[in-house]
């Protein structure tokens, strides 16, 4: 909580030394120049519509309508009549169950979610935990596998989360022993798939009960495991979307939330397969006895050395090891504790003779050690152990011994599993640790458009709802947080430091407004006469070191033509006289200052 309050008060005081620095920078501007009218009315006009433009729309609101099948379905229920009707509960017992818990007497009932987005959007709720439960209802009519596809597709939300329990569905097999009032966990049924959870163990089933050809018994077949990650769907208490599809080529596919999460076929990809193997071993074959399945062998010829010493030990003491000095030899490494004494209950009879607890000796505490003093141990150079041959390659080795493969009396071929037994129902038969499970839009259908446009009608609302009252990313960042507080050390790293950055770069110079921000009028402004009168100060600094370079030339000149000084001084006269004034007032115009003139 002190990380939480931390990361908010930093946030706060960065965002206040912003506005506190552009605050600043305006009261300068307005100082320095005053703006038009005109341009006052279309900055106000431009933050006006700032302001409505960056103030966030209102939260769309999502109205709820029942779905309605776009096609033919074989069963579609979303539970918004509010009633069980078309439903039956179960009344019967669990077989090899003790009676206590042996009735299916869980409670079903149609309910709003708790923290619904959509009112009136109803759905079946298991509201009782740690019962059986088992409820069913009739298809309009039973479902043939033939040519078309089998979409099975459904909502399930764990409200209070799942401790231990399943949430699937089972589609009863057509059977002239079908009795929903007598539903329980062996009722036959061709398909059960769905979520199911127990610990850490987190699955999505998709099982078929496979009928064998030669001996008419039923085998159930799992579909592999999933690679995808299935915790999420079960923890974060969202309403999620479950689709079968089931094709007549004997591929199929598992979706959540309308993304694959599974796939495969099932001649190739089901435990066990569907078709059992050509051939399997001989349950009468036996390895004979003089099989050799030894790769290696010892050296029959190998002999040991007669330097190998097998009694060397494999450890020695140190002799070079020495006593370390203040070695107590005579002091015992415990005493008796001298404080303690002996309980008054004590019975020597009973007891025997009490003795003290032992201590650890306190004059050891200061010494290296105390007493008898041994030498360490340390490896033996000498030792080798107890010799064997080495080994070598058996010219007998004959492989694993293996029993001979014969004809599988019980083989047969199905290369159309698809053609399942034919199922007239759908059921929930489940146990569950945790109460309040939600279930929701069922259907059975054979388009997958219809099953996309049942899922947008219902799924999709339920999803945009959520999407509506879903906070924005602070309030997402600051729920995040609320569930793992080290959260607020990452912002305080990845925000507030950044901000205090920022505003430190910000406030270390002043910010010089430019030209163009100032309006044109004929007085000159304040800084355009500065800058005039740098630039001038500047020109007759350059013009001074001009002078002062010219002046240094001529002296070394004349420094270096002493001999003809006065002849070329002559001449110079003579050019000057020849000059015409307007050039001479031409080149004092030019110089800022007036150079002396030259002496005759």
């Amino acid at each position: 909580m002190e990380l939480k309050w931390l990361c908010v008060t930093l946030l706060a005081l960065g965002i206040l030394a912003v506005q506190a620095h552009d605050m600043d920078e305006d009261n300068d501007a307005d100082d320095v120049v005053d703006i038009e009218d005109d341009l006052d009315d279309g900055i106000e006009e431009v933050e006006e519509s700032k302001s409505e433009t960056s103030s966030p729309p209102p939260a769309p609101k999502v109205t709820y309508r029942p779905p309605v099948p776009t096609g033919e379905v074989y069963f579609a229920e979303s539970f918004d009549k509010g009633t069980l009707d078309g439903w039956i509960l179960s009344r019967a017992k669990k077989d090899d169950t003790d009676d206590e818990i042996a009735k299916y007497d869980g409670k079903w009932e149609v309910q709003d979610m708790k923290e619904t987005k959509l009112p009136g959007d109803k759905g079946l709720v298991m509201v009782t935990r740690a019962k059986h439960h088992a409820i069913s209802s009739k298809l309009s009519k039973p479902f043939v596998f033939d040519t078309k596809p089998l979409i099975i597709q459904y909502e399930v939300n764990f409200q209070n989360g799942i401790e231990c329990g399943g949430a699937y569905v089972k589609l009863l097999s057509k059977t002239p022993e079908l009795n929903l009032d007598q539903f329980h966990d062996k009722t036959p049924y061709t398909i059960m798939f769905g979520p199911d959870k127990c610990g850490e163990d987190y699955k999505l089933h998709f099982i078929f009960r496979h009928k064998n050809p030669k001996t008419g018994k039923y085998e159930e077949k799992h579909a592999k495991r999933p690679d995808a990650d299935l915790k999420t769907y079960f923890t974060d208490k969202k309403t999620h979307l479950y689709t079968l599809v089931l094709n007549p080529d004997n591929s199929f596919e598992i979706l959540v939330d309308q993304t694959v999460v599974n796939s495969g076929n099932l001649l190739n990809d089901m435990s066990p397969p569907v078709n059992p193997p050509r051939e399997i071993e001989d349950p009468n074959d036996q390895k004979p006895e003089d099989w050799d399945e030894r790769p290696k062998i010892p050296d029959p010829d190998a002999v040991k050395p007669d330097d190998w010493d097998e009694d060397a030990p494999a450890k020695i003491a140190d002799e070079n090891a020495v006593k370390p000095e203040g070695w107590l030899d005579d002091e015992p490494e415990y005493v008796a504790d001298p404080d303690a004494e002996k309980p008054e209950d004590w019975d020597e009879d009973m007891d025997g003779e009490w003795e003290a607890p032992q201590i650890a000796n306190p004059k050891c505490e200061a010494a290296p050690g105390c007493g008898t003093w041994q030498r360490p141990m340390i490896d033996n150079p000498n030792y080798k152990g107890k010799w064997k041959p080495p080994m070598i390659d058996n010219v007998n080795y004959q492989g694993i011994w293996k029993p001979r493969k014969i004809p599988n009396p019980d083989f047969f071929e199905d290369l159309e599993p698809f053609k399942m037994t034919p199922f007239s129902a759908v059921g929930l038969e489940l146990w569950s640790m945790t109460s309040d499970i939600f279930f929701d839009n069922f259907i059975i259908c054979t388009e997958r458009a219809v099953a996309d446009d049942w899922a947008s009608d219902g799924w999709g609302l339920k999803k945009a709802a959520d999407g509506a009252a879903e906070p924005g990313v602070v309030g997402q960042m600051m729920a995040a947080a609320e569930e793992r507080p080290w959260l607020w050390v990452v912002y305080i790293l990845t925000v507030a430091l950044p901000v205090f950055l920022v505003v430190l770069f910000c406030c270390s110079g002043k910010k010089q407004p430019s030209a163009a921000e100032y309006k044109k009028t004929d007085a000159p402004q304040p800084d355009v006469v500065d800058d005039e009168k740098e630039e001038e100060k500047d020109k007759g600094e350059k013009e001074e070191e001009e002078e002062e370079e010219d002046a240094n030339e001529e002296k070394l000149g004349s420094d270096a033509d002493l001999g003809s000084a006065s002849q070329e001084e002559e001449e110079e006269e003579e050019e000057e006289d020849r000059k015409p004034a307007s050039e001479e007032e031409e080149t004092v115009n030019r110089s800022p200052r007036n150079r002396k003139p030259r002496k005759d």
